[in-house]
């Protein structure tokens, strides 16, 4: 993995407008907004609406008046795509992913893949309970007799990956050893249907926009592997990652777009934007009672170090 010697910390936000923000997204936005903020970096709003079916423009539009809301204030992106890396919207960059798919078919490491996810998991063992889904390779090249490939039959482009183990330094959960082959496996980099996968998106558009810092939920520890992999084969710069708490509900769920409840309409309703960004403050373990405060007077106490790293319930 490349050092990275940019001066200026650049930070993202990247919400898909499929719903409503809970409060889970704030919480990961707000952490986002303080870590680039408080070292006088920027931050930039992506909208990643690679999902034609669920995304939506007004989804999109209440993001942008929750944040605006909160007083979390970006500098590059959202949908009036503002800044020299746009379009900010993923939608609108399917020309750039092509372009590196293509970079990654140089390689001779992508080929054409026909297995459904009902085939792949057939293939799964018992035990494999934690919604991971590991390709078995089927149709790597030379896996599959002559007769069994259909070259005209719709396909999705999958990556292989070697028996490799990709190390890196989290920001809050230390370093972190993460094995392609038995972790995550050849990954799709373009489905079926020609939707772009979110493993070659979000490495793209991190390189193009010049991320620094990745501050994301810890559910997605795993795929840094596969990320630092793509920039290894792309020759970008990885950025640094923080994975943070999972924010859950008081039954002890991850928070999801179905918990109403904690949905910004119904948030906005029943506080105020500074009892929420206090009350997600205490949850993150920078102050120690919910109290009303805007971000930025988070900013001269925001520490990494003070960061809880057990998932949290909303309070």
């Amino acid at each position: 993995m490349k050092e990275i010697c940019n001066i200026i910390p650049k930070g993202r936000f990247a919400p898909s407008p499929t719903g409503r923000m809970h409060m889970g997204n704030v919480f990961t936005a707000l952490l986002s907004w303080l870590s680039v903020r408080s070292r006088g970096g920027k931050w930039v709003l992506r909208i990643e609406d690679l999902d034609p079916q669920r995304s939506k423009v007004e989804h999109s539009r209440r993001i942008e008046d929750d944040l605006h809301w909160l007083e979390l204030e970006w500098d590059e992106g959202g949908l009036d795509n503002s800044g020299d890396a746009g379009p900010y919207c993923q939608s609108g960059r399917h020309g750039i992913y092509e372009r590196f798919l293509s970079r990654l078919k140089e390689t001779g490491l992508v080929y054409g893949c026909t297995c459904t996810r009902a085939d792949i998991m057939a293939t799964q063992a018992p035990h494999q309970s934690d919604g991971r889904v590991i390709y078995g390779g089927r149709c790597r090249p030379g896996c599959l007799p002559a007769s069994y490939i259909e070259p005209h039959k719709p396909h999705s482009e999958r990556l292989y990956v070697p028996d490799r183990m990709m190390t890196f330094d989290d920001v809050v959960y230390g370093r972190q050893s993460v094995n392609l082959a038995s972790h995550c496996g050849d990954f799709v980099l373009r489905r079926a249907d020609g939707a772009w996968a979110y493993q070659l998106a979000v490495v793209v558009d991190d390189a193009m926009m010049g991320i620094t810092e990745v501050v994301r939920g810890n559910d997605l520890l795993l795929s840094t592997g596969q990320q630092l992999y793509l920039y290894d084969l792309l020759g970008f710069s990885a950025p640094r990652f923080a994975h943070v708490p999972l924010v859950c509900n008081k039954a002890g769920q991850r928070l999801s777009k179905r918990d109403a409840g904690m949905g910004m309409d119904e948030m906005r309703l029943k506080y105020s934007s500074e009892d929420i960004i206090g009350r997600l403050a205490c949850m993150a373990g920078l102050i120690d009672e919910p109290q009303p405060v805007t971000p930025s007077a988070l900013l001269d106490i925001f520490d990494w170090e003070k960061v809880r790293k057990e998932d949290v319930c909303v309070i």
